[in-house]
């Protein structure tokens, strides 16, 4: 799935990407995956939102939320062996620390 970036943050420590819904028929819509750190090097579950009300609800939205947080997964997880988890590893932990 292609994805139109309207933002894009990322860090070791947090960051989120957003895009533009229209091209998946959601006109002037948006998406975000962002994800926070838990402290001691580890980064929590990644999380999205929406600007559509009751997105959660739409399953073409929830399996463009799971695309787009897989996509993020892929670029901020490191691949190393102390730091790397994959996606269902990663999706098992806490989305903040607070």
């Amino acid at each position: 799935m292609k994805f139109t970036v309207l933002r894009e943050q990322i860090s070791s420590r947090c960051g989120g990407i957003e895009i533009d819904l229209s091209p998946h028929g959601f006109e002037g819509e948006k998406m975000t995956a962002y994800q926070n750190y838990l402290g001691g090097g580890m980064l929590g579950a990644i999380g999205n939102d929406c600007t559509k009300e009751d997105w959660s609800e739409n399953p073409e939205l929830v399996e463009i939320a799971d695309k787009l947080a897989r996509h993020f997964h892929s670029l901020t997880n490191p691949d190393s062996e102390w730091e790397s988890a994959d996606f269902e590893q990663l999706q098992k932990r806490s989305l903040s620390a607070y």
